[in-house]
């Protein structure tokens, strides 16, 4: 299976453990919501170093319709804000960063490669994971195509939930069944917001780094298509999946992309007024 994304041409690294705690990028305020500063080799050097560490940590990858979500709700916002990182997912997310902090960030930090960075560099330093979320069809999908791709890679375990909110006691066995699998990063793929209050839920039961990447699933397991690369750099995947999908997120396109803009131009205006 050929490799999708960005990394025909890179070679991976071998992380080493340190001693001294995982430093995670510096995060910024977009509506409340503190958004992590980082491009792709950052974010995956500091996730393989915290899973050399045996480390406990959460990453959420966030576009426009995550940060909206998560900004809008005080307790979703305030356990995200704990989360070790959240990645600036969608070029808007990253337009704003750079407008409001001058953060230089050239390019969004993609959840979908993310995973695919990541996958790699685990299967490079022996480290092993777990796949948690999605359909029993695209799950079985995804572990082939992960396996395809990286033959070395060690998969831990995989899991299919119930498309239902879960028990106190459920929570507590797939915590266990994780930890005892020995994956020392699990991926999430539930869509938000329902992957953030997942990972939180079990950020003091599940010992390894919990990766929220969204429909990375769907894409990896090549169940939905992804938009075409100059939609990805303009800013437009959103136009794409809202054209494969239009009853299913025509509301929340409309609704999450309206308010990020009248987020952003208050905040906008608000920065100009207090520099006058």
């Amino acid at each position: 299976m050929p490799l999708p994304f960005n990394l025909l041409n890179s070679q991976p690294t071998v992380i080493e453990p340190e001693s001294q705690p995982t430093i995670w990028p510096n995060k910024y305020s977009l509506f409340g919501l503190l958004v992590s500063a980082v491009d792709y080799d950052q974010a995956v050097g500091c996730i393989l170093q915290a899973a050399k560490n045996h480390e406990a940590a959460i990453v959420s990858c966030h576009a426009v319709h995550a940060v909206v979500t998560l900004s809008s709700d005080s307790e979703l916002r305030e356990q995200a804000n704990r989360f070790a990182m959240i990645t600036p997912d969608g070029q808007p997310v990253r337009w704003a960063l750079n407008s409001l902090y001058r953060t230089d960030l050239h390019d969004r930090v993609y959840g979908p490669e993310l995973m695919w960075r990541v996958l790699r560099e685990c299967e490079a330093n022996e480290v092993s994971v777990y796949l948690y979320g999605g359909s029993e069809r695209t799950l079985a999908k995804l572990h082939t195509n992960v396996q395809d791709a990286f033959p070395q890679l060690k998969i831990a375990g995989c899991k299919s939930p119930p498309y239902r909110e879960l028990t106190k006691d459920e929570l507590i066995n797939i915590a266990d069944e994780i930890n005892g699998s020995g994956a020392e990063i699990v991926f999430i793929g539930l869509g938000c917001p329902k992957q953030d209050k997942f990972a939180a839920s079990q950020a003091t039961r599940i010992r390894g780094i919990q990766i929220c990447v969204g429909a990375a699933f769907d894409f990896h397991a090549k169940v939905k298509p992804t938009a075409p690369a100059w939609m990805q750099r303009y800013g437009l995947e959103w136009a794409f999946r809202l054209a494969c999908e239009p009853r299913r997120l025509f509301n929340r396109y409309l609704t999450t992309n309206s308010i990020f803009v009248y987020r952003f131009v208050q905040a906008i205006f608000g920065k100009a007024w207090n520099q006058s």
